[in-house]
């Protein structure tokens, strides 16, 4: 919230990412910007793979500079969560005047993320009951 409030809304996803990432620096929280994630078909290491924006101990961070959340913006982040088994994943976009946010879990056990409340919770839908 500190970096929105300081750099407001509307500018590149980069500015936010590295203003994030020095913000949690300050605060005495580690942090890895841009962290690459390998990806693999099969047995076979690929020579392309994923950048994810930051990661802090076990949560992945996926920031956007968007107008509008979207599925897209779900997926990418949920396949980073899937790759690399990490429990949580928060989804945060600078691109609107107010902050917006969703946290996710990941479910080794089941494969799926399904959105968390503001107190960790899972969120269910009438579609899903």
């Amino acid at each position: 919230m500190d970096v929105h409030g300081e750099l407001n809304w509307g500018l590149l996803e980069p500015v936010y990412n590295e203003a994030l990432h020095l913000e949690l620096l300050d605060r005495g929280i580690d942090n890895e910007r841009e962290k690459s994630l390998l990806c693999f078909y099969k047995h076979h290491k690929m020579e392309k793979h994923y950048q994810m924006d930051l990661v802090v101990d076990d949560i992945i961070v996926e920031l956007k500079s968007v107008s509008e959340l979207n599925s897209a913006h779900r997926a990418q982040l949920f396949n980073y969560l899937r790759l690399t088994k990490k429990p949580m994943g928060l989804l945060i976009n600078f691109g609107q005047p107010s902050l917006q946010g969703e946290r996710y879990a990941y479910y080794e056990e089941t494969n799926e993320c399904v959105l968390l409340d503001k107190n960790m919770n899972p969120v269910y839908t009438d579609e899903d009951e």
